[in-house]
């Protein structure tokens, strides 16, 4: 069987299993959120943290609880890193460093993971099982309950209430989250990956040296950093780590697990709005690009010239060999059009092209399917724009779901936009521009330009991959983009939450004839439009002179 072959029957495969999981798993969040049940042990976690978690909230309120149970997650991981040197089951590791501590607290709490450490050298068993894989449930579970907020949002007529954030939060990590991760874990533990809390192991080589390996809850913490996408890897190594991905079926299964929840999502949307064709349309809309996208790398990894590709039948470089470039195309694109971040080869490696079309996927806003709740969330901001221009085209009011789409709702959406690509640019160039930030990069020209376009994109938009060859464990990229993650990750969900809050407020509109049908294929080609030009080309300048510039010069 060729590559190209085995890569192909690859994404078949995943496509077939997510198709399966779709509805079962879509019609089981819809429940969770829209149940007025709370079960026992829900009840004691509100008692503890003092909820009532049948009061409602109108969005500012929702907007501090976020805020605020957020804060204290930052606070509480920070301190378990420089408290580490004297905590019980630390393998004798060291407190972190303030700044590295700081970028880490804000990385796991934004559900971004970017990882300027290695995992297996600098956390011990608590801060990686009590603090980081705790952040991994919770950040995922803060993002579902914003995307359910804005369902809310437009379900729901005459009241600015959104439901309860504490509900919310632990019903989505409760009756979601923790039930498909106690199962991907077992499923993961008999792949071959490790589940244990020993110490640290010298292992012989035949070199007559040694080496250090420890070992860990490594499974239970690899299961939500892909469901969850989350990404921060157990080891340096990330998911190309043989004790975090061993074959080419658990890698797959984390595939499958990444785009798991995002995909759903959409059915979950179109049962609470009561609508199910609406999500079919976002469905379509989500696959097309994502398929197009795992396409096309494909395509850059298979097609590359040059005597070494095309004696190893593609771009190998940088790639496990017990993957291939199909199984590390379909995992780069899974992973940058998320806010996974996990990474089972070095995006530094690939083509120019290639390493191109992972930082567009981050660039697009992750929607395709995008992070657990925000992609949904950034998907349907995108709808509410891509409604206002078919408005301005035809010269009628905008509407989306029986919700006016006005002066406050657009500014609301322009703003969420916007946020994201002023970091990104901004960052990046006064990276560029000071001496000492430019000296962390290993390559010169249109590749190091890359490494830290990719490094701020990979931050800001909350996805926390690394292009690798960037040396980010420095004050100014630990400061940097610890601020642009959390910048990233917060300031947009102000203004879904405002949004939904608008929307909540309104009489529902009757469709009439003049009105734009959104469920149609019509729309989902409008749609994906808006995306590739609104967000796409506002990052052109910039890939045209990293990863274009370098994809044209090969």
């Amino acid at each position: 069987m060729s590559p190209v072959t085995a890569g192909a029957l690859q994404l078949l495969a995943l496509i077939s299993a997510l198709a399966l999981a779709y509805r079962p798993l879509g019609d089981h969040m819809a429940r969770v959120y829209s149940s007025e049940k709370h079960y026992r042990p829900e009840k004691w976690i509100y008692r503890a943290v003092g909820a009532n978690p049948s009061a409602q909230m109108r969005w500012p309120a929702y907007l501090r609880a976020v805020l605020a149970f957020s804060a204290v997650g930052v606070l509480f991981l920070y301190a378990l890193q420089r408290f580490q040197g004297v905590l019980p089951g630390s393998l004798g590791f060291v407190s972190i460093d303030p700044d590295q501590a700081f970028n880490t607290a804000a990385s796991f709490v934004a559900n971004t993971n970017w990882q300027s450490y290695y995992g297996e050298q600098a956390m011990g068993h608590v801060v990686q099982t009590g603090g980081l894989a705790v952040q991994n449930f919770v950040s995922a579970a803060v993002g579902m309950a914003v995307a359910v907020a804005l369902v809310r949002g437009f379900s729901r007529s005459r009241t600015g209430e959104l439901g309860n954030f504490w509900a919310d939060l632990v019903r989505g990590t409760v009756r979601i989250l923790l039930p498909i991760s106690v199962v991907g874990a077992v499923v993961l533990v008999a792949c071959g990956v490790l589940q244990n809390f020993s110490g640290i192991h010298e292992v012989g080589q035949f070199t007559g040296g040694t080496q250090q390996w420890n070992g860990g809850a490594v499974a239970s913490q690899e299961v939500i950093k892909e469901l969850g996408t989350n990404g921060g890897g157990y080891f340096n190594a990330n998911s190309a780590h043989p004790f975090e991905n061993p074959t080419p079926f658990s890698n797959l299964f984390e595939i499958f697990l990444i785009l798991l929840i995002p995909f759903a999502l959409t059915r979950t949307f179109g049962r609470m709005t009561g609508n199910l064709r609406q999500g079919y349309t976002l469905l379509a809309t989500m696959a097309a690009i994502w398929i197009g996208f795992t396409a096309l790398m494909m395509w850059t990894e298979f097609a590359h010239h040059g005597p070494g590709p095309e004696l190893a039948g593609g771009a190998m470089e940088g790639k496990e060999t017990r993957f291939g470039i199909g199984g590390s195309s379909i995992f780069a694109v899974a992973t940058t059009l998320t806010s996974t971040g996990a990474v089972n080869s070095f995006h530094s490696s690939y083509t120019g092209f290639g390493g191109g079309i992972t930082m567009l996927g981050m660039q697009l806003g992750e929607i395709a399917p995008g992070g657990v709740g925000s992609g949904l969330y950034g998907m349907l901001i995108m709808a509410v724009v891509a409604v206002f221009i078919a408005g301005l085209m035809v010269g009628r009011t905008p509407e989306y779901l029986g919700r006016k789409i006005g002066t406050r709702q657009i500014k609301l959406a322009a703003c969420y936009i916007l946020i994201t690509p002023a970091l990104v640019l901004c960052f990046t160039a006064v990276a560029l521009a000071l001496p000492t930030p430019a000296d962390s990069m290993t390559n010169s020209g249109a590749h190091g330009f890359s490494e830290i376009l990719y490094a701020y994109t990979s931050g800001a938009n909350n996805n926390g991959s690394a292009f690798a060859g960037l040396n980010a464990d420095t004050q100014w990229f630990n400061t940097t983009i610890g601020i642009a993650m959390l910048l990233g990750r917060f300031l947009p969900i102000v203004f879904v939450l405002a949004l939904a809050g608008s929307l909540a407020e309104q009489r529902p509109v009757p469709d009439t004839a003049g009105t734009l049908r959104t469920d149609k294929p019509l729309f989902a080609g409008l749609l994906a439009g808006t995306i590739l030009i609104i967000t796409g080309l506002t990052y052109f300048p910039a890939l045209a002179l990293g990863p274009l510039a370098e994809g044209l010069a090969s």
